[in-house]
């Protein structure tokens, strides 16, 4: 990897990482109150409607987004409007074909009015967010993620602050209607503020003819994805109801934020990253082996005090108790978060080195799983049986690895071992002083602040020079 790309990216990783820390606080508050204000059939009915708009999402754009930002060359002028007309296009027909079926939606779910009202505004924050998408290109080809970074903490300080307080205010299903709405308003504004694009309708056959060779079958693997992660949902909201889904949504969330902490914002700058080192193999290896060891780093030990702490919060704050039936699942969940940890990366690193199709066969695969398995264990065990099938499919992951290992001989157990042993040691040292810790709110922090100094010192005697060489080379990027 170039030094310059190198500091670059390490620039880019401190940026998503801190605007994602700054976020989870923000969410983790609003998260915190809405459960203290909204029942788990609110959470539901928010879930359920905006998985219609997840959906639509990826029929926005048939991948010309991220055939953009893989584009080895530089962008031009006919490629960016002929991306920006198609994709609105799109984004309109989808508007119209989902408001055309609402009343069917409204019917299947058995949602109220209010229900049908959060669905609308859905849409209209969905055609908003849609002309975020040409910016936000510019801004990761460019590397320059501070332009994305703002209007994500514009929009995220909205909704958060006009959903609670209008929950607090007893506006129920209300305030998500007013909240996504400005939500969408504000992120737009800002981002067109930041980047000086200009939107302008075009159309250039031959710049899109380009384009769709790598865009179709990259937003295919995303269509299947959204097949798996969106449609199971709908799916599932029919078996579970409103309540249920309310509550396997929760636990789904919480056991994977370590993942959207460090995962995401990592991987969105890999994919750029990788896309440009694609050509020298020894600098791919370096680069991802790199990443895999920042990444299991992190996140093992996060998962490790997700499942040590979340008992306890549930005991220390009387409103979440409401959330105790989704503990067992909860924890679960953590164990498929850890394995997708690894085997999302691995994906993300197939596709940026042009193995589209790859992981198009693995997108089908999972998919017909997911669509299988989890109705079936909901219809048996009920919205634990989901974690259950999570984990199962889960273990599959090791395709990927097997694909990557044909492209670069990486030593993955090498790059995981130390936060993993350390993760569990942690657990178990935990567990077995629980009862010399404090009681209450204490215990809480006493167990947090035991948990890391616990998972710091092993790592450090099992692998010193290793972690002090990721950090020294993490730090000379980082000052340059």
């Amino acid at each position: 990897m170039s030094k310059s790309l190198a500091h670059k990216a390490t620039k880019s990783v401190l940026t998503l990482t801190s605007r994602t820390f700054i976020l989870n606080i923000i969410n983790f508050i609003g998260a915190f109150a809405l459960t203290i204000f909204l029942s788990p059939a609110d959470f539901g009915v928010f879930i359920l409607t905006s998985t219609v708009i997840d959906i639509l999402v990826y029929f926005s754009d048939i991948g010309l987004a991220g055939a953009l930002i893989q584009k080895k060359e530089d962008l031009q002028d006919n490629e960016i409007h002929t991306t920006f007309t198609i994709q609105m296009g799109l984004v309109s027909l989808g508007i119209l074909i989902a408001s055309f079926f609402a009343n069917n939606f409204k019917t299947f779910y058995n949602l109220d009015q209010l229900g049908i009202y959060l669905y609308f505004a859905l849409l209209l924050s969905f055609f908003l967010s849609s002309l975020k998408t040409i910016p936000s290109v510019i801004s990761e080809r460019n590397l320059k993620f501070e332009n994305i970074v703002i209007p994500q903490i514009i929009e995220t300080v909205s909704f958060n602050a006009i959903v609670v307080f209008m929950a607090f205010k007893g506006f129920g299903i209300k305030s998500y209607i007013v909240a996504v709405l400005v939500r969408a308003l504000t992120g737009t504004i800002s981002i067109y503020l930041l980047v000086r694009w200009k939107p302008k309708l075009g159309f250039d056959f031959k710049a899109i003819k380009k384009l769709l060779s790598f865009g179709i079958p990259y937003q295919l693997n995303s269509l299947i994805a959204v097949f798996k992660d969106r449609v199971s949902i709908l799916i599932l909201g029919k078996i579970l109801g409103l309540e249920a889904i309310g509550i396997l949504g929760w636990a789904e969330k919480w056991a994977n934020l370590p993942l959207r902490y460090f995962m995401d914002s990592t991987i969105k700058v890999a994919f750029p990253l990788f896309s440009r080192v694609q050509e020298n193999l020894d600098q791919a290896k370096a680069s991802l082996e790199k990443a895999l060891y920042f990444i299991s780093f992190l996140i093992l030990p996060s998962l490790a005090g997700a499942y040590l702490v979340m008992p306890l919060i549930i005991e220390i704050i009387p409103k979440y108790y409401k959330w105790q039936p989704g503990l067992n699942t909860f924890n679960l969940f953590l164990i498929s978060a850890a394995i997708a940890s690894i085997s999302t990366f691995l994906t993300n690193f197939l596709t940026a080195m042009g193995k589209v199709k790859q992981n198009l066969y693995l997108m089908i695969m999972w998919t017909s799983l997911t669509l299988i398995l989890y109705p079936f264990f909901a219809f048996k065990f009920n919205f634990q049986g989901v974690a259950m099938a999570s984990i199962i499919i889960s273990l599959t992951s090791l395709i990927p690895y097997l694909l990557v290992r044909k492209i670069i001989k990486f030593n993955l157990l090498k790059q995981i071992y130390p936060a993993f042993f350390a993760s569990i040691l942690m657990i178990i040292i935990v567990k077995l002083l629980d009862q010399f810790l404090f009681a209450g709110i204490y215990k809480l922090i006493s167990a947090t602040i035991l948990g890391a100094m616990i998972y710091l010192i092993i790592i450090f005697l099992l692998d010193k020079k290793n972690l002090l060489n990721q950090v020294k080379t993490f730090l000379n990027y980082a000052r340059k």
